[in-house]
């Protein structure tokens, strides 16, 4: 097997955030759910905006935010996603080109627009997503560039991307072509919202091998196996996969592999401000750390560092150098 290119390939929804603070209250003037991710139409998406107080754009979604993650290690890191021939869509392009990912999807060019969520940042740092998937739900089979996914050591894929069914059968198709050229295929479970909808259809790619590793937190796993026992629904995930990682806030992480578990501590926070991209930049260092070789506990502790670096601000995106925040920590990156 050829050396890979790309450390790690994600897969996911393109997107602009569109981030403001905000109040509790306004969430239940809002009717919304305190940290949840819902699907809003256009019109919807404008009428929130109006509501909102001032905002900022950062390009994000979970998979382009991850690979923004591995780059910041020094990985190689490559994205599929779909954006729009518009403003927002070059915005996002262009982020990730300044960041050295490659991006070789073509944009749509049928007036959808690009995709971009509404993130209200409570004080307790919690944020409660509002997204517009519009040109994310355009990705299709065709879109699976084959030469990126064989280059890629790990082919990553976030769960939101399952709502789309276009997007779904790329999925399966990148994870077919991977594991062709002896690839290992990954997927984050993304939220227990999402779980709740495609609980059955995850199950059925752990359990046909079609995922070598799953990443999940604590409220996702107990969703995927319908249960409040937490010990329960570990020891049914770890029959699942040969690899997977249950992230738990400040408790740290869990590591399941071959029947052995890896504790891995939180690492130490100075300060929160956003919980925004923590599990997305927690499975960047894990994923870096593992597509280097190195044991588990370190792609966690890789994968924690991350995580904080990125809840310490306001965004889903390393605004420092993860590469030197490892090297400090004694960590190989």
């Amino acid at each position: 097997m050829a050396e890979p290119k790309f450390d790690v390939l994600t897969i996911g929804n393109a997107i602009v955030d569109v981030l403001a603070h905000a109040e509790d209250d306004f969430l239940v003037a809002e009717g919304l759910v305190k940290g949840s991710m819902r699907l809003i139409d256009g019109a919807e998406a404008d009428r929130l905006y109006d509501h909102m107080g001032a905002a900022e754009l950062i390009s994000g979604g979970c998979a382009g935010n991850t690979a923004a993650g591995v780059a910041s290690f020094g990985g190689s890191a490559a994205f599929i996603g779909k954006v729009a021939d518009d403003e927002l869509g070059r915005f996002f392009r262009h982020d990730m080109k300044a960041l050295g990912i490659a991006f070789p999807t073509p944009p749509v060019t049928d007036g959808t627009p690009t995709a971009r969520s509404m993130i209200l940042i409570t004080p307790d740092g919690e944020r409660t997503m509002n997204t517009n998937l519009a040109a994310c739900q355009e990705l299709t089979p065709a879109d699976i560039d084959k030469k990126t996914v064989v280059s890629a050591a790990i082919t990553y894929l976030e769960g939101y991307l399952w709502d789309p069914p276009k997007a779904k059968e790329a999925f399966r198709v990148a994870a077919k072509i991977a594991h062709g050229a002896g690839r290992k295929v990954a997927i984050t479970l993304s939220d227990s919202f999402c779980v709740d909808r495609f609980r059955d259809e995850f199950l059925e790619l752990m359990r046909t091998g079609a995922l070598d590793i799953v990443f999940a937190n604590r409220h996702e796993v107990l969703s995927l196996y319908q249960t409040s026992d937490f010990e329960t629904a570990i020891e049914a995930l770890e029959r699942e996969v040969p690899l997977a990682v249950v992230t738990m806030s400040e408790e740290g992480s869990m590591v399941l592999s071959g029947g052995e578990r890896t504790l891995v501590p939180a690492a130490l926070l100075e300060r929160l401000v956003d919980l925004t991209g923590a599990g997305d930049q927690y499975a960047a260092g894990f994923l870096y750390g593992l597509s280097r070789g190195y044991a588990y506990d370190v792609c966690g502790r890789l994968g924690s560092l991350a995580a904080a670096e990125v809840i310490s601000h306001i965004g889903a995106r390393p605004l420092d150098s993860l590469k030197q925040i490892a090297g400090q920590a004694g960590l190989a990156a």
